[in-house]
């Protein structure tokens, strides 16, 4: 089977490896044009196109698919190359760019989408980080065939996967571009037999990109939901919190299910308040519950843990981090 194959960071960089190494021809590899990064702002590839040039796989980087827009041109040119690629399907993985009718109609076999959710709940750009933030029980992948809308396609494998207490958008990434691997592998190794299963009308959900801004911590929500923000927002954007006009990211934190022992019970301190910094870690007053940092991280240094953070920048019971500001 010829493919093509249209994706961009390291989740479709593990698709395009174990196809490879499945023994597919990939035909043609479709990926975001070269973006500035690192200290210097230079140009790097993405690891699609890292891994497809170290393999000898044709490569196009058009800015556009649509043949009536700004990039005209580079749509004609990605066009013919598909049509000389000849491809009886494309794989699709965080691509980033939508795909016109033009090219969900070339391949005879169509377009599959590798989605990391399980359809219809997290259509969208940022399912990963936004099934951590609701405290969703359970994630997986969903093989999809493509039409004109937002991952509105009809289902054709599917897989669950169970998100550990402590996983972070990082550990569970991994997770899921493995197995997204393999469920593509099996999909086109069966593909003209596997059921087409439309979507269900009932729980569709939307994951919208996540927006810098969402990184500053309410305090006034709960702890629980604090805690479950820290672990979508790492390794980006990171969570962030500013005490004494600094601004620190938070990597790592945990409910505490007991008011600390040298306060009562019933007296209670703005969302915000330093209740206690140690060691152990800096707990905090929150909306509902008590939250204690483990991890931090000031301006121009690195993630630490609580008690070696504290060396280096002083936080003590009855300081308070700032509210976050109003939109």
């Amino acid at each position: 089977m010829r493919l093509a194959f249209a994706g961009t960071p390291e989740f479709a960089q593990r698709a395009l490896e174990r196809l490879h190494q499945a023994g597919f021809e990939i035909a043609l590899v479709l990926t975001q044009p070269d973006r500035p990064a690192g200290r210097g702002m230079k140009l790097q590839a993405s690891p699609v196109k890292q891994y497809a040039l170290s393999h000898a796989m044709p490569v196009a980087q058009p800015r556009s698919l649509r043949l009536d827009g700004k990039y005209t041109d580079d749509a004609a040119a990605a066009r013919q190359a598909l049509l000389a690629a000849r491809p009886d399907a494309m794989v699709v993985a965080a691509y980033g760019l939508i795909l016109p009718q033009w090219v969900l109609d070339l391949p005879r076999l169509g377009c599959l989408n590798i989605h990391a959710s399980l359809l219809p709940r997290w259509r969208g750009a940022a399912p990963i980080h936004r099934a951590i933030e609701a405290g969703d029980a359970q994630t997986g992948v969903t093989i999809m065939q493509m039409d004109a809308g937002l991952d509105t396609g009809d289902m054709l494998l599917m897989q669950a996967l169970d998100i550990a207490p402590q996983d972070t958008t990082a550990s569970l990434h991994d997770k899921l571009a493995a197995l997204g691997a393999e469920l593509i592998v099996q999909a086109l190794q069966q593909v003209q037999a596997l059921p087409r299963k439309p979507q269900p009308a009932q729980g569709q959900t939307y994951a919208a990109k996540i927006d810098k801004a969402e990184a500053a911590l309410d305090w006034r929500e709960p702890a629980a939901v604090l805690e479950r923000r820290i672990r979508a927002f790492t390794p980006a954007p990171g969570a962030s919190a500013t005490i004494g006009g600094v601004a620190l990211k938070l990597w790592r934190a945990s409910v505490q299910p007991d008011v600390p022992p040298n306060m009562a019970p019933h007296v209670q301190l703005p969302p915000g308040t330093v209740l206690s910094a140690s060691a152990d870690g800096v707990d905090v007053a929150t909306g509902e519950g008590v939250l204690r940092l483990l991890s931090l991280q000031k301006p121009g240094g690195k993630p630490l843990q609580a008690g070696e953070f504290a060396r280096g920048f002083a936080i003590a019971a009855g300081q308070r981090f700032e509210p976050k500001a109003s939109a």
